[in-house]
């Protein structure tokens, strides 16, 4: 099959591009500069220079596909930028649903999120469930918007399939959770929130999960590529068992994370802070859950998500070696 892709150049999608290029598929990549991506031109991957942003330069490569992967998103947490979020997240978006009815594809997958829910304090939620309230980030709530343009498309007869992951992990993961693994391994990570509980997907089950909804998702569905439940308390146990580092001591209750954040939210639009310590930041991680079964995507798809073990095995013995450390 011959697939368009965007996001290649991210974690996510750079994993499924690998895992369609093994597949034996043909895939063209958008990418903003080509010359920045010679490890996808060198796995075979057709790259066509552009932006979500900009719906023209879609149109060519997107001409003729079987399958649309709409993978490409903002994603930052503690960053004052809207403007940016909207652009990416809401219109790009718009734009690739629109082209995809313009040209009539035949199929397409949009990666939405377990976010677009917020916290969901302690519930692990369905498809079914429907948010209310107030979303925790720009992130959350830019996310939530896109989903939404995408479940009208497809109630407009677009033969869209939505696949919403949770927490996504793996080597060379950039994201906060992968600055968090990386700080543990230097022993730089003085404290832990004590509540936070996320669903733990590994990349390249992530990756898999999105090949099967092209291959045997039903259009206008959405599925929850959600992996076991853990807290970062959990997570770094397990890390301490793998590695023999010790995990930190002290864990932050929600009430102080959040209190934290409500002071901070007095006056960090006027100062300078790290992401993580701005007002937004704290409050995403301080004690919130981001939770979903996938049991759709297990019965209906045929999808697998390993152990958390089994994950940061191999991610943390990735992240030592880049390190310099003896895993």
């Amino acid at each position: 099959m011959l697939y368009f892709l965007t996001g290649a150049t991210g974690f996510v999608g750079g994993a499924l591009a690998r895992h369609l290029r093994t597949a034996g598929h043909s895939v063209r990549a958008l990418v903003r500069d080509p010359s920045r991506a010679g490890d996808l031109a060198a796995a075979g991957v057709e790259l066509h220079a552009g932006d979500i942003t900009d719906k023209a330069s879609m149109r060519r490569p997107m001409t003729g596909v079987d399958g649309v992967f709409h993978v490409a998103g903002w994603y930052k947490v503690g960053v004052r930028d809207r403007a940016t979020a909207v652009g990416i997240n809401i219109d790009g978006t718009r734009h690739v649903l629109e082209l995809m009815r313009e040209l009539a594809v035949p199929k397409g997958v949009y990666t939405s999120t377990l976010a677009v829910n917020s916290d969901t304090r302690g519930r692990v939620v369905d498809e079914d469930f429907e948010f209310r309230g107030r979303h925790m980030s720009i992130y959350d709530e830019t996310k939530a918007e896109a989903h939404r343009i995408a479940k009208q498309f497809a109630a407009e007869g677009l033969p869209l399939v939505i696949v919403q992951p949770g927490l996504i992990y793996g080597p060379g993961d950039t994201s906060s959770i992968g600055t968090l693994f990386r700080r543990y391994l230097q022993r730089k990570l003085p404290v832990i929130p004590a509540e936070s509980a996320f669903s733990w997907a590994h990349v390249d089950d992530e990756a898999q999960g999105h090949m099967l909804a092209m291959e045997r998702g039903k259009p206008g569905r959405n599925y929850f590529l959600a992996g076991p439940v853990h807290t970062i308390v959990d997570a770094l146990a397990i890390a301490q068992s793998i590695t023999g580092i010790p995990a930190p001591r002290i864990h932050a209750p929600r009430g102080v994370m959040q209190a934290t954040a409500a002071f901070v939210g007095l006056f960090d639009q006027w100062v300078a802070l790290p992401p993580e310590y701005t007002a937004e930041g704290l409050r995403v991680a301080g004690g919130v859950t981001y939770l979903g079964t996938a049991d759709r995507a297990e019965r209906e798809l045929g999808w697998h998500r390993r152990p958390l073990r089994e994950g940061l095995e191999t991610t943390l013995r990735h992240e030592m070696q880049s390190l310099g450390m003896h895993p």
